[in-house]
């Protein structure tokens, strides 16, 4: 696998690059050789974050851990990706494109017991034309973590949710 390492707000030394091959070579058996993985590394405050993106044809695989210790949230993400993987093979081998950047071995593993996606309630709503500030106001309202709203500048469907620290994300299609 091809890693690229970088740094947000922290030298990226040869101990922590090291650190993270050294345990995202242990994914190495799920993917082929020429695979990329993109690793940021960067601190905020108290907060030791990695974030570790493994784009494949056709779809990403994507993990985010932060702890007190950069060290530890290594450890962390490695252990998320692996869960992800297995969890996910079928669905991704599913879409023929992405299983060429896994590994045959990892294919040919027989699965344990898949967790299957259920969806337990389905709502429709009317979704009226406001601003972003108003559909973040109503989200709070509504006690959500997110809000589906159509935004009246843009006239098209939008996304806010809730992030970490009191502040909101805002997702809008792109074409």
């Amino acid at each position: 696998m091809n890693y690229t390492v970088s740094g947000k707000n922290i030298e990226v030394t040869s101990g922590l690059r090291e650190a993270v091959v050294d345990k995202l070579s242990k994914l190495e058996r799920y993917f082929t050789p020429d695979t990329e993985v993109n690793v940021t590394l960067s601190v905020e405050k108290e907060r030791q974050r990695i974030e570790v993106t493994i784009p494949i044809k056709g779809t990403i695989i994507r993990a985010e851990q932060v702890s007190s210790d950069m060290y530890a949230s290594i450890d962390l993400v490695e252990a998320v990706l692996e869960r992800q993987l297995r969890k996910y093979k079928n669905k991704i081998v599913d879409q023929k494109q992405s299983a060429k950047a896994l590994s045959q071995v990892f294919l040919d593993e027989e699965t344990g017991e898949e967790d299957e996606i259920k969806i337990v309630r389905s709502k429709k709503f009317a979704i009226k034309p406001m601003d972003i500030e108003e559909a973040c106001v109503q989200m709070e309202l509504l006690g959500h973590d997110f809000f589906v709203f159509r935004n009246a500048e843009t006239d098209e469907v939008n996304v806010v949710y809730k992030r970490k620290g009191n502040t909101y994300g805002l997702i809008e299609p792109e074409y």
